[in-house]
């Protein structure tokens, strides 16, 4: 479960990037939040905490109360990360906006910083 939920977060995390320099930024902030998502499923996997569905508000706590307030596996300052990227992409998805330039970059970001906190601590 580990490297599937791994390799489906680098994969996405690859989607956002390419999405972003097609153009597309709705969908490249998509990519990116489900990149986080899914290495936070990943992460809480390692340690045993798994949901069956992954709901989105399950996965944003169980990481950011058990991983990172409890544990201190991970920086606090990602602790409100998979809300926040949450965000953004119900905005992409979900509203009559379109997303900005700045602020996919600012997704992918976000996302990749999560991302390589993640896998740096499940890789070594």
């Amino acid at each position: 479960m580990i490297p599937e939920f791994l390799m489906k977060a680098k994969e996405n995390l690859e989607d956002a990037e390419q999405a972003f320099q097609a153009g597309r930024y709705n969908a490249s902030a998509n990519r990116a939040y489900y990149a986080a998502f899914q290495a936070a499923i990943a992460a809480l996997a390692q340690e045993n905490i798994q949901h069956e569905k992954n709901p989105h508000s399950w996965v944003q706590a169980q990481f950011s109360e058990r991983l990172i307030k409890a544990r201190k596996y991970y920086p606090s300052k990602l602790a409100s990360s998979l809300l926040d990227m949450q965000t953004v992409r119900d905005d992409a998805d979900y509203r009559a906006v379109m997303t900005s330039k700045k602020t996919a970059k600012e997704q992918v970001n976000q996302s990749k910083e999560f991302l390589s906190f993640i896998v740096t601590r499940l890789e070594s």
